[in-house]
């Protein structure tokens, strides 16, 4: 026992031991406490003496940028107005030079600036008894080229009353067009017994120049189980019920490349945006542009006769088309009013709504005896935002006339009845019908009774869709284009056609979203050499490339064969955008674009300035999108800059980031793979009031030499094609 008691009091730990342990141990913790007190004591000095360093550093940088602001300043100043005077010089003597080559322009045609000439050649032309379709044609192509002048002259924004003349000229000119097209569909039409088909017995022709395409069908054969017909060799189409199979009527299919009807639908959404106050006195002119067709297709009836009857009898029906359709959609239309009063207070505008006008202003209208009160509320949504969508491919004019009397042969005679109608509209829906769908709203039985029409087009192959294009047809009371008078529409992509039947016979178009291309996923510039650069943007649905040589332009698209006209070929920066926004290839903004859009929104005047500095120096430098721009807040920029003078591509580590505000630039430290954004200055580097001075400081001697030997028109083009996109909002 004695021996087992002595080994437990040998495995136990005494008091004293225990107390010792104790003791040393808390020795040691005081000790790595200390220490550890001493380090963060280090460490917090060295960061307080870092942060002092740093403070200084940054006041002492601040200071020496506030010493030379002034002076950068001033300079930046000047090399902006130098080029500017450089361009302003330039573009008076090509003005200059401009209209001395018109003077000298010794070709027949009128110049469309001097008023005795443009109306001598309207007078003339409208007593001109000539129906030929070819003559005719080369009358109409001479006209239009006289209208695109004075659309040039209507962008250089000239005194009101001298645009005034001009718009008036344009729509004189646009509707003689118009009439001298009705007269050649008569004149076809009056020979086509003569010119009919031996196996369907009736008569198809097409005509075709660089401006139109005409597509006609007499129906003589009057087979009742007649569907329809394709001009395979156009692409167009159409079908037909029976009650039009079996009636004396001719089809015609215009297709016209140019767009004379949508600026009318342009003028009036633009008068319904300003405020009421303004309304009274802006709607006389507005009420001018359907009485100027008026007066013009009078003129041109009085003295071309027949012709002009036929184009008022057009009218005419195209009014009770307009009826039908508005008839045939009275319930929807009701309906839609209801819901949309219902839902007034907080709704927001759709694509679709079209521009909305104020109860009074259109109250105004109402009382003014001048203004043509439209059949359709111009609140409606089925009306088309022309600020959203955008008519691609020119118009279609579908149209059906009542077939003249033929020709026959009695003994060696060729006798015909002549009429003193002109060509007459055959009415589809009867006008009974539209009375009666009008007073008793008995929609199903009126669209029984008369069935739509089909009509089946071939996208034009100058023109690119990047989505599936959608129908709308024109109201001419309202002037505007609607979506509600088409149906049942049928998209090939592959074929790129596009099928769908009609309630009536109207002019209609194609739509795309004006925006389908914004916002931008990304953008880069980057210098091929001097006064040479590339501009590339990647959205969502193409990649587009814009080079810039000297002051002229070339579009780079990769497999879009339907832009083979523009890829590929020099021209200047405002012929350029003109083509690819009715090429539907549309990357510039304008002023109602962040309404439509959802943007990076910045101060417009740090924006600008960036964009003139970025032309002054995009020889050398090479500048790109920045995931940070978007984290910077409203009143900074940020994107990747780098020197870059060799041809190719950029090295992805050779890109800076940089931001910009209005009192400063600089050189950040962070990359664009940092994972947290921090405003701290880059080693080495300085605040400059400039971004041209900021990039000076690491410029090489041979981008100081590009940049000082940049060219005026060279730095002015890349300047509006920045200002025209604003990547740095719209990205």
């Amino acid at each position: 026992m004695d021996a087992k008691s002595a080994k437990k009091k040998g495995g136990r730990v005494s008091k004293a031991e225990k107390e010792r342990l104790q003791k040393e141990e808390e020795e040691r913790r005081l000790k790595e406490e200390e220490e550890a007190r001493l380090i963060a004591e280090r460490e917090e000095q060295e960061r307080l003496e870092r942060e002092r360093r740093e403070e200084e550093e940054r006041q002492r940088l601040e200071l020496k940028d506030r010493e030379r602001r002034e002076d950068e300043l001033n300079e930046l100043r000047f090399i902006l107005e130098e080029n500017q005077n450089a361009v302003n010089t330039w573009e008076a003597t090509c003005k200059e030079k401009a209209k001395w080559d018109r003077y000298m322009l010794c070709d027949g045609s009128p110049n469309p600036a001097v008023q005795p000439e443009i109306n001598t050649f309207i007078s003339l032309w409208k007593e001109n008894p000539e129906v030929q379709i070819q003559p005719l044609l080369q009358q109409c192509a001479l006209a239009l080229r006289l209208t695109d002048e004075l659309d040039l002259l209507l962008r250089e924004e000239p005194e009101p009353s001298v645009a005034q003349v001009y718009q008036d000229t344009l729509l004189s000119l646009q509707s003689l067009i118009h009439a001298k097209h009705l007269q050649a569909t008569e004149e076809i039409l009056k020979w086509a017994k003569a010119c009919s088909d031996i196996e369907t017995g009736n008569m198809q022709t097409v005509v075709q120049d660089d401006n139109i395409t005409l597509c006609l069908w007499a129906n003589l054969n009057k087979n009742p189980r007649f569907k329809g017909y394709q001009f395979k060799e156009v692409g167009l189409g159409f079908e037909l019920p029976k009650q039009l199979a079996m009636s004396d009527i001719g089809v015609r299919i215009l297709h016209t490349h140019y767009d004379h009807l949508s600026h009318l639908s342009q003028r009036a959404q633009a008068q319904m945006r300003k405020p009421a106050r303004e309304e009274v006195n802006e709607e006389t002119t507005l009420a001018e542009t359907p009485k100027v067709l008026e007066d013009e297709e009078e003129e041109v009836r009085g003295s071309a006769g027949q012709a002009e009857d036929e184009l008022q009898s057009l009218k005419s029906e195209r009014k009770k088309s307009a009826v039908s359709v508005h008839s045939a959609k009275e319930e929807r239309k009701s309906s839609s009013l209801k819901e949309r009063q219902e839902g007034e207070g907080g709704q927001t505008e759709t694509g679709m709504e079209g521009v909305a006008s104020s109860g009074e202003g259109a109250d105004e209208a109402d009382s003014t005896p001048a203004v043509v009160e439209p059949v359709i509320d111009s609140t409606e949504v089925h009306v088309v935002d022309l600020q959203q969508y955008t008519p691609l491919g020119g118009v279609f004019y579908f149209d059906v006339f009542r077939l003249p009397p033929q020709s026959h042969t009695v003994s060696g005679w060729e006798m015909r009845e002549l009429l003193d109608t002109g060509l007459q509209v055959f009415p589809y829906p009867s006008e009974h019908s539209q009375v009666h769908s009008s007073v008793s709203g008995k929609l199903d039985e009126n669209y029984t009774e008369f069935p739509p029409v089909g009509v089946t087009v071939a996208l034009p192959d100058t023109v690119v869709f990047l989505e599936e294009p959608q129908v709308v047809c024109w109201d001419p009371v309202g002037q505007h284009w609607r979506t509600d008078c088409i149906t049942e529409t049928s998209y090939n992509a592959e074929a790129r056609s596009i099928s769908f039947k009609m309630e009536s016979f109207c002019a209609f178009t194609l739509l795309q979203e004006t925006y389908a291309n914004m916002p931008f996923q990304s953008w880069e510039l980057r210098p091929l050499g001097q006064d040479s650069a590339l501009l590339t943007i990647t959205t969502a649905l193409a990649e587009v490339s814009i080079t810039v040589k000297g002051n002229q332009c070339m579009l780079h698209m990769d497999g879009v064969h339907e832009l083979a006209h523009l890829l590929g070929k020099w021209m200047s920066f405002s012929a350029l955008q003109t083509a690819m926004r009715r090429a539907g290839v549309n990357i510039f903004v304008n002023e109602y674009s962040d309404k439509y859009v959802i943007v990076n929104a910045k101060d417009p005047l740090i924006e600008h300035a960036v964009y003139e500095q970025m032309a002054l120096v995009s020889s050398a430098f090479a500048f790109s999108w920045s995931k940070w721009n978007a984290q910077c807040g409203q009143e900074h920029l940020v994107l990747q800059v780098c020197e870059h003078l060799e041809v190719g591509l950029v090295p992805e580590k050779a890109w800076s980031l940089y931001l910009l505000g209005a009192q400063r630039t600089q050189h950040l430290k962070m990359t664009e793979r940092s994972s947290e954004f921090s405003p701290e200055l880059a080693e080495g580097t300085e605040f400059h009031s400039t971004f041209l001075h900021m990039l000076r400081d690491s410029m090489s001697l041979e981008g100081r030499a590009r940049v000082g030997h940049s060219h005026h028109l060279y730095i002015h083009t890349v300047q509006r094609l920045l200002y025209a996109t604003r990547v740095l909002t719209f990205s």
